[in-house]
């Protein structure tokens, strides 16, 4: 009975571990959305939502609510399965990826060596809910949608992965705890400028938010891939586009902007928890996230197509053949010095 008890507690541990953290991701979902709402209002000189609860606080969890209680409606010619499997894909590849993130210095639920390989396989497998969700809702709107989210998400995977070998190259490990600390004198954000552009855009593109949502552009796809959804299958759609967004921003921090790091290594910075210094970050690209929506029109399809394969292809490639190439006659390169 010992042993057993003995084996069960590291268990319970660990679940109760992994329930916090997407009791805290669902939380942070939440009030995204919330504080979306309020910035673009105050960027149309608007209120947004301030009737629910002390300032607007409860309306997305009444939004919520509502979402709960109304009818889930299957359309005849569909693929009940399928229909009903691709919101849960979604919001559950959105969960998955945190489990690699490290909030603070070995405050990380997995630290494994290829944690930006993880990374990047669980955001490439994003878009088959995607495609899942418009072919099986037999709509040819949704079915265009996720088409053009496909090819928009192959479009600018490559980018970021060329980014990511950019920042590999410069760090020598696979581990996202090793590529923060290797900013420690200075981030990737100053020495790969040019990179670190590319993949914030290209994240703008993979989470199909404004300029490039064409996946769900209402004026010509009445709303896309989701269009036939209604009810809890909507909103977990909603739910792991924003879930995405704020994974997004903390592969921008991690890989960019020093994680946990403080901006400089001086005496009131360093009192700062680290966990505190990695959350402001993130909500600084979030913020950007939104600013970009309020801010810039939506690109045309032809224009995303060649900004992706024209422009930030051949770029990236040529900016790791140089890194390297500097690395190298620098004798930097990880491996060699």
């Amino acid at each position: 009975m010992s042993e057993l008890l003995s084996l069960f507690k590291p268990i319970t541990y660990l679940v109760g571990i992994i329930l916090l953290v997407i009791i805290g991701l669902l939380l942070s979902v939440i009030y995204l959305i919330y504080a979306e709402r309020k910035v673009l209002a105050a960027m149309q000189l608007r209120r947004g939502p301030g009737l629910v609860g002390p300032f607007g606080l409860l309306q997305p969890i009444a939004d919520g609510l509502k979402l709960l209680f109304k009818e889930t409606i299957i359309p005849s010619a569909a693929n009940p399965f399928l229909f009903i499997f691709a919101p849960i894909l979604t919001f559950s590849l959105s969960l998955a990826a945190w489990a690699v993130i490290p909030i603070d210095e070995k405050v990380v639920l997995a630290d494994i060596n290829v944690g930006i390989l993880y990374l990047f396989a669980i955001s490439s497998l994003g878009v088959y809910g995607i495609i899942i969700a418009g072919w099986a809702s037999n709509s040819l709107y949704a079915f265009l949608g996720a088409l053009r989210s496909a090819a928009q998400m192959v479009s600018y995977e490559v980018s970021i992965g060329l980014v990511i070998i950019t920042v590999l190259l410069c760090t020598g490990s696979l581990n996202l705890q090793d590529i923060v600390l290797a900013q420690k004198n200075l981030w990737f954000a100053i020495s790969l400028l040019p990179m670190f552009v590319i993949f914030f855009i290209s994240a703008l593109a993979e989470t199909n938010r404004a300029p490039f949502d064409l996946p769900e552009s209402e004026a010509e796809l009445v709303a896309g891939y989701h269009v036939e959804y209604s009810s809890l299958s909507f909103a977990l759609f909603f739910l792991g586009e924003y879930a995405n967004m704020i994974l997004m921003s903390a592969m921008a921090t991690i890989l960019f902007f020093g994680g946990w790091l403080p901006p400089l290594s001086l005496y009131p910075l360093t009192l700062v928890p680290g966990f505190v210094w990695f959350f402001l970050k993130v909500s600084f690209f979030l913020f950007l996230f939104l600013w970009v929506r309020g801010t810039l029109p939506r690109y045309r399809y032809d224009q995303l197509m060649r900004l992706g394969w024209k422009v930030f292809l051949p770029f990236s490639l040529l900016w790791v053949v140089l890194t390297a190439g500097f690395l190298m006659v620098s004798g930097r390169l990880p491996g060699l010095s």
